[in-house]
């Protein structure tokens, strides 16, 4: 190699471009923008969709005196949905709100005591049923991780969806209301 080479080398080599600082903020600023304009239309889409579903009446409010738990539990509230579309979410009256919750069944219902949202009762005679379940509205578990109790409130059947901190608890749960169904309907 030659001196020429080596100059030639050295002229054809530049340095990286500067980043122009203006151009890169516009650039973030609009992605910012563009985030918050998803967030706003998903909270607007939310507002809709409990405003849609506002026919539902109230929760009934669990009652003082709730009598001999018959099984409790500790875990997740995941959903409630419409029965049999574990896709379409109640957003409604509280329902769409996960939290942390403690169930107790009694020979009066279940109580759902949650306390970053509205607590509710499900009276025994409005109970349907109970059964293991992988999945409600955006929650997915190993086959059995879930526990969904089927009710009836006012005109709609209900499917609300919980986990425990133990799910090796959930089949003595689906006994439980199982039984507790069966003994309402016989009294009938």
């Amino acid at each position: 190699m030659n001196a020429t080479t080596y100059v030639t080398q050295a002229v054809d080599k530049h340095s990286a471009k500067v980043t122009d600082l203006g151009d890169r903020l516009l650039w973030v600023v609009a992605l910012l923008a563009l985030i918050a304009l998803v967030y706003w239309l998903m909270w607007r889409a939310w507002r809709k969709r409990a405003a849609r579903q506002s026919d539902l009446p109230e929760l009934p409010r669990i009652p003082g005196n709730l009598g001999e738990p018959l099984a409790e539990l500790s875990g997740r509230y995941h959903a409630s949905t419409t029965a049999g579309d574990w896709l379409d979410r109640i957003a409604a009256r509280g329902l769409g709100t996960r939290s942390l919750v403690e169930l107790t069944l009694t020979e009066q219902g279940v109580a759902v005591r949650r306390p970053a949202a509205t607590d509710f009762f499900i009276p025994a005679e409005a109970l349907r049923g109970a059964r293991l379940d992988k999945g409600i509205a955006g929650k997915v578990v190993p086959e059995g991780g879930l526990l969904v109790i089927t009710w009836q409130h006012g005109d709609r059947l209900i499917d609300s969806g919980f986990r425990s901190e133990h799910p090796a608890e959930h089949p003595e749960w689906v006994t439980a209301l199982s039984n507790l169904n069966t003994t309402k309907e016989g009294a009938r």
